[in-house]
């Protein structure tokens, strides 16, 4: 625990990663049961054919975003919520570090909270000991994030391997199930859902984490490794889980796919891969958690703040988080995007694909265009009613582009440049 993980200034080149390194952590992050809660609501609403299309566009649509922010933070060293101090101002960006701050602890109240409740009910546990499995969950899980960058790297090159060979035998036994593609394709769907729903469910369940994976990428030893590793894991690993998600609801009625593995019959195997599926999201979770909470409290302090985080994503967990998630998800999919929208707008139009050094910059306390760029990019998400994730990013980054243009906007609102 000797590094710091620079949470509040550039990565280093010396500590720059290469395609594998980030490539696991990131894939660990995404793999995540929520997400596969998300595709069973997919799996019951659509025909085959409909459920991989709208699998793959809204994967596709989430990976380029995540990809792009990654090549920003690649090229600058700096995580979302640093970034967020070009586009809000030194003080404007403690929104950003709020509002990422808080859907962080949000996920990791429910992966706590998830993991006890499905351990009592798969090991016939009594119902007593419930609470005090999340409070031993919610302190546990922020041990590799404690370590930083190489304790999530660590997990992650056991885990992910593991639950790729526990995913790939639960479709085999899937397939032989409900007799090969033929009986796959034709179910029918029991539940209804549009496509815009469906890509908006998609994207919502990890437009938070897409927003923060910039954490790792900017770990990348250049933009290519970063992009191509945020695309493995936003494109490929993220569709993978919706996929499960949604197979599981088609042929067992079961989304989450350790409830699948039990109803196979693989009890061992169901729960190694509810240990390694939320331990690796859960410290990526609180990771994000300090990260944020570094940058709004300006302390290097990033240990404590892992802690401080833990416990209250455990009280949250411990007071019932775990029933709010559909909520939850629509409200990360409509406020969190816009923030990627500003920092995208900022980096291209303002700065022209090149930050200067955080430490050599004289930033405004409150930069109005980046804050207004958010809020319009927030309206027109929650107002729309088709794609509100997408709406959201391009309308915050053409506001922002819009803003720049204005009269006398840039020396009135960053005097510093004036």
């Amino acid at each position: 625990m000797e590094t710091s993980d620079y949470p509040l200034s550039e990565v280093p080149n010396n500590e720059r990663k290469g395609l594998l390194s980030t490539s696991v952590v990131l894939l660990g992050f995404t793999f995540f049961t929520a997400t596969m809660w998300a595709g069973g609501s997919l799996g019951k609403a659509f025909p085959f054919g409909e459920l991989m299309l709208a699998i793959l566009v809204g994967n596709l649509l989430l990976g380029i975003y995540a990809a792009v922010l990654a090549y920003i933070a690649c090229k600058s060293g700096l995580n979302s919520v640093l970034l967020g101090r070009f586009c809000f101002g030194e003080r404007g960006s403690k929104l950003s570090d709020f509002i990422l701050g808080f859907t962080q602890i949000g996920w990791y109240a429910w992966g706590t909270a998830t993991i006890a409740i499905i351990l009592v009910k798969t090991t016939a546990m009594p119902e007593s000991l419930e609470i005090p499995l999340m409070v031993l969950f919610g302190l546990a899980f922020c041990v590799t994030a404690m370590i930083g960058y190489r304790g999530l790297d660590w997990l992650s090159r056991f885990a992910v391997p593991a639950m790729l060979v526990f995913i790939l035998i639960s479709f085999y036994k899937g397939m032989i199930d409900i007799g090969g593609l033929a009986g796959l394709t034709g179910q029918t769907p029991t539940e209804s859902m549009s496509f815009a729903a469906a890509i908006t469910l998609i994207i919502g369940t990890f437009v938070s984490g897409g927003t923060q994976a910039t954490n790792w990428s900017r770990f990348a030893r250049n933009p290519k490794i970063a992009v191509i590793a945020t695309l493995a894991a936003f494109f490929v690993g993220n569709g993978l889980m919706v996929l499960t998600g949604a197979l599981g609801a088609l042929i067992y009625q079961q989304a989450d796919i350790v409830d699948v593995m039990l109803a196979q019959g693989f009890v061992v195997l169901a729960v190694l891969m509810l240990f390694l599926n939320l331990w690796t999201t859960q410290d990526n979770t609180i990771y994000n958690f300090a990260v944020a909470g570094c940058n709004l409290l300006r302390t290097d302090r990033r240990r404590l703040v892992t802690v401080g985080g833990a416990a209250i994503g455990t009280v949250l967990a411990v007071g019932g988080m775990y029933n709010l998630l559909i909520p939850f998800l629509i409200l990360l999919g409509t406020f969190i995007p816009p923030i990627g929208g500003v920092i995208m707008a900022d980096f291209w139009l303002k700065h022209k694909g090149e930050y200067p050094k955080l430490a050599d910059s004289n930033l405004p306390s409150f930069n109005w265009n980046g804050l207004i760029a958010y809020a319009l990019g927030s309206a027109a998400a929650y107002f729309s009613p088709l794609l509100p994730p997408v709406v959201g990013v391009l309308a915050a980054a053409l506001s922002y582009g819009i803003l720049l243009k204005l009269p006398l906007a840039a020396p009135a609102l960053d005097p510093a440049e004036g």
